[in-house]
């Protein structure tokens, strides 16, 4: 019997985005439950959905929560073995959902799976999950590659990406679910990591397809992104200890790096004072343990990381 899915997704405005990824979702070919949680639309959107969507329940909030709230919200809401979050900005083929929870009734140990999201014109690929360096550096994985490429072992699998994920419900109910400190970006990796320590396994389904429009909602590197970007980066650096022991000479290099480039690309501080305020957030959270060796690919140099930053994989990818 296939287990019974709830599909998440974060609504924040741009209902038009919202209603091609529902009329996607329609032609799916096993049975679902959609969540919606508008996160405080100003525009028409909860209405529409409501109107024009009857079969989707709807939940709500008054003004923008952060992602990793609204996800919780929605998650909660149901009651699925197998949880997808899907964003707004997603068209999923129609045997995408199928194809995406197959890992999970294959192997118990599964806890996660990541699909294979691609770029408009279905080419090239946005992400086949997230990969992780040894300074827990998170890259899209595969990102601008050859759809070709979803197949191949390298760089490894940390866990999904939150733009198309499917979790089994035991599992996230036993992390936590996604941290709510984190308000937008890095929460997904964040999940992926405690659920990787907590011993549950990462899988890809490079057969469930979707193409992702991405950043569709706040706008590429705008200050805005690169603000909540760097306040997750500060935060897990904090929370996994990362200036501490062999991996604080390349996290330190690696910020420092990151945070000149963005100053001489950008001319604002957004990428800096969000890792300040990302840091000093983590003051008062627990220090969590650094995942498995399983979850991190430490063949990714420095040199391999800032390229990867670039969405260059080069030889990394090869």
């Amino acid at each position: 019997m296939p287990p019974s899915i709830d599909v998440v997704i974060v609504a924040y405005g741009r209902y038009q985005l919202t209603d091609s990824c529902l009329r996607h979702l329609r032609a799916q070919t096993v049975a679902h439950r959609v969540i919606l949680v508008d996160n405080g639309s100003t525009d028409d959107t909860r209405a529409r959905v409501r109107a024009e969507w009857p079969d989707v329940h709807v939940e709500s909030f008054d003004e923008n929560r952060g992602f990793a709230e609204a996800c919780n919200r929605g998650v909660a809401a149901g009651s699925g073995e197998v949880v997808v979050l899907l964003n707004n900005d997603v068209d999923a083929r129609p045997d995408f959902l199928e194809r995406l929870v197959a890992p999970l009734a294959q192997d118990a140990q599964v806890g996660s799976v990541a699909a294979l999201m691609l770029q408009p014109g279905e080419r090239l690929i946005d992400s086949a999950g997230l990969v992780a360096d040894g300074a827990l550096g998170c890259f899209p994985r595969l990102q601008g590659l050859d759809a070709a490429a979803a197949g191949q072992a390298r760089p490894v699998l940390a866990g999904p990406a939150g733009t198309a994920a499917a979790y089994r419900r035991s599992a996230w109910e036993q992390v936590g679910g996604l941290d709510e400190a984190i308000f937008a970006y890095m929460e997904d990796f964040d999940l992926a990591l405690r659920l990787r320590s907590a011993g549950w396994r990462a899988a890809l389904a490079s057969d469930a397809v979707g193409v992702h429009l991405g950043s569709a909602t706040h706008g590429h590197r705008s200050a805005w992104q690169r603000r909540h970007g760097g306040f997750g980066r500060g935060y897990l650096v904090r929370r996994y200890g990362l200036l501490r022991g062999r991996s604080a000479p390349r996290t330190l290099a690696t910020e420092t790096v990151v945070v000149l480039a963005d100053l001489l690309f950008s001319r604002d501080l957004a990428a800096l004072r969000g890792r300040l305020a990302g840091w000093r957030a983590g003051r008062s959270a627990p220090r969590l343990a650094r995942p498995p060796a399983a979850a991190v690919d430490r063949t990714i140099t420095f040199r391999d990381s800032l390229a990867m930053r670039r969405g260059v994989y080069g030889r990394r990818a090869a």
